[in-house]
C-alpha cells in the first residue's frame, strides 16, 4: 500500500556522524512545521537506557500527531536502513497514554523477536482498552506464529502465541477487527484448526471477516483455496478483489498470471500494484513477459512508482519462476 517518505530534502539515510541527544531535543521542540529534523533519525537511533531517560520527559510533551509522524517515519527509515534501530524509541511509545501512539509503536518494533515483546505483544492484546491497539498486537503476534513455524523461537513461546490468538477469534464478545487481525496471525500456523477457522470466517455474515478470510488464504500457502481466489479476484469489492489478487501471488497461481496482467492495466492503482507483486511471485516466462510490457508503458507514462513496483517484481520473478530461460532479445525480434 502506500508508504510515508521522510519529508527532509536533505536526509538519504546514508551514514552521518551521530548528533547528541540535546542536539536532537532542540531540533524536534522547535520544530515548528511538523517536519522531522534530519538529526532525530540518527540522534534517536541506538539509544541507551540513560539516555531514554533524559528524552522521556521530552517526548511526553510533543504533540500525539507528531509523535505519530515520528514513528510511522522511524518504521519505514529502519526497513530501508538496518544500522537504524529505534527499539528504545518503541518501548517508550509502546507505554504512551494515547492509543495511536501505542499502535504505531508496535510497528517500530518489527524487528524485535524477543519473548519479552512477545509477552508485551499478548498483554496488549488481551487487555489494552483501545480496540485498535489490541488489533494490532493481535496482528503483530502473527510474526511470532511465523517465527515458531520456521523454529526461530522456542516452541513454548509459538504455541504461547497461537493460543492467544486462537482466544481471541474465538471470543464472540470481542470486538470483529481484534476478531479478524487474530484470524490473519493464526494463518501463519501449520495447525490443522486453521482451514476450519479460513472457511468458517469465509463463509460469514461479516464482510470484514471474509475480506481477512480471503488474506489468510494466501498466507496459509494452501492450495486448497484456489478456486475461491480466482473467483474473488472477480468480485465487486475493491478490498476483497485485493486480497483475492495478493493471494493469488502467495500461492502462486499459475493460472492466474494473465488475469493479473489484466488487473495490472485496468484496476484501481493499489490493486494494480498489487497484481504487480503477485506476478513477480509466480513467475514464469509469461509473468515475465508481461511485466516487460507493463514496464514499457510505464515507461512511457514516465510513473516512476509503478516502474519501479515493475522492476522489482522483475526482479523476483526471474528467480522463482519454473521456466526462466524465456529470452527477452529473442521475443524483441
Amino acid at each position: 500500500m502506500s508508504s510515508n517518505r521522510p519529508e527532509n530534502d536533505e536526509k538519504d539515510f546514508k551514514s552521518s556522524e551521530k548528533p547528541t541527544l540535546q542536539e536532537v531535543i532542540h531540533d524536534l521542540t522547535s520544530s515548528e512545521d511538523s517536519r522531522i529534523p534530519t538529526s532525530a533519525y540518527y540522534g534517536l537511533s541506538n539509544l541507551s537506557a540513560d539516555e531514554v531517560s533524559l528524552f522521556e520527559p521530552y517526548w511526553n510533551k510533543l504533540d500525539t500527531s507528531f509523535k505519530v509522524k515520528i514513528l510511522t517515519e522511524f518504521a519505514e527509515a529502519s526497513e530501508i536502513n538496518f544500522e537504524f534501530d529505534y527499539q528504545s524509541i518503541g518501548y517508550l511509545a509502546i507505554e504512551d497514554a494515547d492509543s495511536a501512539v501505542r499502535t504505531k509503536a508496535i510497528d517500530v518494533l518489527w524487528i524485535d523477536e524477543s519473548a519479552e515483546f512477545l509477552s508485551r505483544l499478548i498483554e496488549m492484546a488481551e487487555t489494552d482498552e483501545s480496540t485498535e491497539v489490541r488489533a494490532a498486537a493481535a496482528s503483530e503476534i502473527g510474526r511470532f506464529i511465523l517465527l515458531g513455524e520456521y523454529g526461530d523461537i522456542a516452541e513454548s513461546e509459538a504455541n504461547r502465541a497461537q493460543d492467544v490468538v486462537i482466544n481471541l477469534l474465538n471470543d464472540s464478545s470481542e470486538d470483529l477487527e481484534v476478531r479478524r487481525r487474530s484470524l490473519e496471525a493464526i494463518s501463519n500456523s501449520s495447525l490443522d484448526f486453521v482451514s476450519e477457522a479460513i472457511r468458517e470466517a469465509y463463509e460469514s455474515d461479516e464482510r470484514l471477516m471474509k475480506v481477512s478470510a480471503i488474506f489468510a488464504m494466501g498466507r496459509s500457502y494452501d492450495d486448497q483455496w484456489t478456486d475461491i481466489i480466482m473467483r474473488e479476484i472477480h468480485s465487486d469489492d475493491p478490498e476483497i478483489r485485493y486480497e483475492a489478487t495478493r493471494s493469488a501471488g502467495e500461492l502462486e497461481i499459475e493460472e492466474a498470471v494473465n488475469l493479473l496482467g489484466q488487473i495490472a492495466v485496468v484496476d484501481e492503482r493499489e490493486i494494480r500494484q498489487v497484481a504487480i507483486w503477485s506476478l513477480g511471485e509466480i513467475g514464469g516466462s509469461q509473468a515475465m513477459r508481461l511485466l516487460t510490457a507493463l514496464g514499457e508503458d510505464a515507461r512511457e507514462a514516465e510513473d516512476e512508482d509503478l516502474l519501479e513496483a515493475i522492476e522489482d517484481a522483475i526482479g523476483f520473478a526471474s528467480m522463482s519462476g519454473s521456466d526462466l530461460d524465456f529470452d527477452f532479445e529473442d521475443e524483441d525480434e
